[in-house]
């Protein structure tokens, strides 16, 4: 009786999963689509700064403003991909001049963020930055993350709040990310001390060679593939500030974790096989 029920329900749960693998795909590909209605002749500069945001109307203007026009003569580009919700985002960015691409469900950031490489190298970048959305970054930093990557030192530069000034007081994520960047490290055979730190420059080479598969916490995913495949990877200080308002869409901290450390597991094993 056993045997049967289990292979029931492992039948049962490979059936979600390949629905939801298709859901996947196809959210993604209407966000291309999207995409290429609203940009049919869409060129972007050497550098590309992405943003995800999903109920960032809020924020979303104000990290706009902040994004500067060139770095080291280089011409900047903005893609926001909103990655679901209806709180007129797209209008928004819109306003600011910036290209939109927008999913028609709440996928997880990791996806957003795919979406976003895979129009990035479609279209003329040769470098993205990643920024959130809810303020937390300042893109006035974007010369001096940029800058290891543009001199040929690094492939992926990581931002690191530890190693620059971290203003936000949760004493409990300040914990986790000393913890998971030395399990990551140990893993990758890296010095980083900020493996969770969503502000990132990245060559585009390395976006089309890592293997990317989470839908969230999809930052310690990018630094193990990367590591896994002998790119260059580097970190800069960085300040760390408070979300300008609303709430965090990644869970309490003790769910943030446990879906941290699963992604980190999977995609070493992963990397090994």
């Amino acid at each position: 009786m056993v045997a049967p029920l289990l292979a029931s329900v492992l039948t049962d749960a490979g059936r979600r999963r390949q629905r939801y693998d298709e859901l996947r795909r196809l959210v993604m590909r209407l966000g291309r689509q999207d995409f290429a209605r609203r940009h049919p002749h869409a060129a972007f500069g050497p550098v590309l700064v992405l943003i995800t945001s999903y109920l960032e109307a809020d924020n979303i203007g104000a990290v706009l403003k902040q994004v500067p026009e060139t770095v080291a003569g280089l011409d900047v580009s903005t893609l926001v991909v909103v990655d679901g919700g209806d709180d007129g985002t797209a209008a928004i960015v819109a306003g600011h001049g910036a290209c939109c691409a927008v999913l028609p469900a709440n996928m997880g950031q990791g996806v957003a963020l795919r979406v976003g490489y895979e129009l990035a190298a479609a279209h003329g970048a040769r470098y993205v930055v990643t920024v959130d959305a809810d303020g937390q970054n300042d893109p006035s930093e974007l010369p001096d993350l940029l800058a290891p990557v543009l001199a040929g030192e690094a492939d992926l530069v990581v931002g690191s709040r530890r190693l620059g000034v971290d203003r936000t007081s949760d004493r409990f994520r300040r914990a986790g990310v000393r913890f998971f960047s030395a399990v990551v490290n140990l893993l990758a055979g890296q010095h980083l001390t900020d493996t969770s730190n969503g502000f990132r420059a990245i060559r585009i080479e390395l976006l089309q060679d890592v293997v990317l598969e989470q839908d969230q916490y999809q930052t310690a995913e990018l630094i193990l593939s990367a590591a896994a495949r002998g790119w260059r990877l580097a970190e800069r200080p960085t300040v760390w500030y408070p979300r300008s308002s609303g709430q965090s869409k990644k869970g309490h901290n003790l769910f943030f974790g446990v879906q941290y450390a699963r992604v980190v597991v999977r995609t070493w094993l992963r990397e090994r096989r």
